[in-house]
């Protein structure tokens, strides 16, 4: 039986050992599991099993036949925006890579989307945006990094949902896993660098006034930031 997991029901032990065990490559596409040794290998039943493999096909990461079997799907196959997905591949060997392709995307979205924030924007939305800024200066020394990740995942959030556009909406789930990644793999500095933290307030301000060109600018130095951080932490 598994040690990994005690203290979690069956279903989340399982997932949680299984599911980093795929995207870590333990399992090259193609491999084929079967659901008698599998429940055998967790001491759990083979409904769980089923419950488990179910949610993995969601994900994309597993193909179910008959006569066949469960077979890992080849990686380009995998839904890569499943946050769950991205923390399993942050967890694993393939961290820095994985980092890399993320901020590349946030530095190709976040920056249009923060444009359109700031023509788009609601007041409510201006006024979290100004929160989370406040609240990210506040925490932004004497190593509160979990703190300080709550603001910065709220702040990120609220620009992708200000935007407008449903698309960007959806990737917010996307950017938090990957700021949440960043903070718990220790892919930071002990403290945010302080010019991040003022260009967030500058953008949040920017938002506000309704400058579309300066939001998206400030955004671009917010990103382009982060994979300079990446090029110290994660090489």
């Amino acid at each position: 039986m598994e040690n990994e997991g005690q203290g979690k029901g069956p279903h989340a032990r399982v997932l949680e050992t299984l599911g980093p065990e795929i995207t870590a490559g333990d399992f090259p596409p193609g491999t084929v599991l079967r659901t008698d040794e599998l429940a055998e290998r967790f001491d759990v039943s083979r409904t769980v099993i089923r419950e488990v493999i179910r949610v993995l096909e969601s994900m994309q990461l597993v193909v179910s036949r008959r006569r066949v079997g469960v077979t890992v799907r080849p990686t380009e196959e995998w839904n890569v925006y499943d946050p769950r997905v991205i923390g399993w591949r942050l967890a694993g060997r393939d961290r820095p890579r994985q980092l890399r392709s993320l901020t590349v995307l946030r530095s190709a979205v976040e920056p249009v989307a923060a444009g359109l924030a700031a023509a788009h924007a609601t007041p409510d939305q201006c006024a979290e945006l100004t929160e989370h800024a406040m609240g990210m200066v506040a925490t932004s020394r004497g190593q509160q990094l979990d703190a300080y990740l709550v603001h910065d995942m709220a702040f990120h959030r609220v620009i992708l949902t200000a935007s407008g556009n449903e698309m960007f909406a959806r990737l917010a789930d996307v950017v938090a896993a990957v700021l949440t990644g960043r903070t718990h793999h220790h892919v930071m500095f002990t403290d945010p660098d302080p010019a991040a933290v003022t260009l967030h307030v500058q953008v949040a301000e920017a938002v506000r006034v309704g400058d579309a060109a300066r939001a998206e600018a400030l955004t671009r130095e917010i990103t382009s930031g982060a994979m300079a951080e990446l090029d110290v932490l994660a090489p």
